[in-house]
């Protein structure tokens, strides 16, 4: 008997071996520092934990629209018109679990077999994957870091071709933590225009920008950018509500409708408590994701210092979410026990095995010249870790 051939087209993960290692070693006891959190740290808000609590003392245990609650369908819209001052009704809402699902959904409507989705490198490592699940083919645009990971407009224009179906715009940035300035939004949005394409926008760290810049919805550049752009968001960044699984698309009343009814076949509603504390965290009081910026912002400083003050490697210093891209090129080549490090998955194996310090391969992200770390994590460990790279970095021949 044969197996799905789209299933067995996804690619695992590059970055599996690395964290069963790092699990593996901690559990024997090792004092393993980490640098690959995809979360924040820090614990969910308790008025949102309290309207949780609630939920079930009332009984919001039953089944809700399939596409969300009109009650959390409202939220988001308040929430997308304060923040971003774009206006959207309920029927443009859907509500999944988590921001992933929302682009699964995303495009399962829009990709038929043979589309191509543009996708700007280095990426989040389910970007392609959701593509092939689609039955689309991801077409990658680099972005360097000499340009700050920003794609140049004739990059993106030089990759499209009649079948370009769908661009992907990650603003802030995972893996880079970079943020899209104005103009090269306005540059995706006119390209998106003259070939006639979606613009699936995923703004799940839109919260976490830094150095007083305020993060830009490409939706809210035209009203064509508007009418072809999926927008998709959701509480596990912002509200450090990760494990809650709410995510949601905010799109044309038709996109909204075919992606509904998708998920009402696939999975039906998110988790109705979930939900209940969601309006509670986009209508409850935001001090928290204040608290949360700032501290992230110090370590995002620290970080980059740590890193820069490395001979052999360095950084950019990103302006959005909570990674910094480790530029490992010149380690390339160098041996450590007369083993010769290729590449990003050579370093972050043999820097766990000698240095008890997980780092993600920039390989998993289209990106084999760096190393992604994460700052979701404290001070004290930021700190250790990078001594640990230095100390690994002047072993090396």
């Amino acid at each position: 008997m044969q197996l799905s051939e789209k299933a067995l087209a996804i690619s695992p993960s590059l970055t599996l071996k690395i964290t069963a290692m790092a699990k593996e070693m901690k559990a024997r006891g090792l004092d393993v520092v980490g640098f690959g959190a995809g979360e924040p740290d820090f614990d969910t808000p308790q008025h949102i934990k309290d309207a949780a609590v609630e939920a079930i003392r009332i009984g919001m245990t039953k089944y809700t629209p399939a596409s969300g609650t009109l009650e959390l369908k409202k939220a988001v819209c308040a929430n997308l018109k304060t923040n971003h001052d774009l206006s959207y009704e309920p029927n443009q809402i859907v509500i999944s679990n988590g921001a992933k699902h929302s682009l699964f959904n995303a495009f399962q409507a829009i990709v038929n077999p043979g589309d191509e989705v543009l996708i700007i490198a280095p990426y989040w490592l389910t970007y392609p994957e959701l593509v092939k699940m689609a039955g689309g083919i991801p077409v990658y645009v680099e972005a360097k870091e000499s340009n700050n990971f920003e794609p140049l407009a004739a990059d993106i224009e030089a990759a499209v071709t009649n079948k370009t179906k769908a661009i992907i715009v990650n603003n802030p940035s995972n893996p880079c933590g970079c943020i899209y300035s104005q103009k090269t939004l306005e540059d995706i949005a006119g390209i998106a225009k003259k070939y006639d394409f979606f613009i699936v926008s995923d703004e799940i760290y839109g919260e976490l920008v830094y150095d007083g810049n305020r993060h830009l919805s490409i939706a809210n550049f035209s009203d064509d950018a508007y009418a072809r752009t999926i927008l998709v968001n959701g509480l596990s960044k912002t509200y450090a509500m990760t494990g809650w699984r709410i995510g949601y698309t905010a799109s044309t009343p038709g996109i909204a409708k075919v992606m509904g009814s998708y998920q009402s076949h696939a999975t039906s509603n998110p988790c109705s408590v979930a939900q209940f504390a969601g309006v509670e965290a986009l209508t409850g009081p935001q001090d928290e994701i204040k608290k949360m910026r700032d501290e992230f912002n110090e370590r995002r400083k620290l970080m980059v210092e740590l890193v820069n003050g490395i001979e052999g490697i360095s950084c950019v210093t990103p302006m959005g979410a909570f990674y910094v891209m480790m530029n490992i090129s010149k380690l390339k080549g160098r041996k450590l026990d007369g083993e010769e490090i290729r590449g990003s998955v050579d370093f972050a194996e043999k820097l766990l095995e000698k240095k008890l310090t997980a780092v993600i391969p920039g390989a998993a992200f289209g990106a084999d010249d760096f190393v992604r770390l994460s700052y979701a994590i404290s001070r004290e460990n930021i700190e250790k870790g990078l001594r640990r790279i230095a100390e690994f970095v002047g072993m090396l021949d």
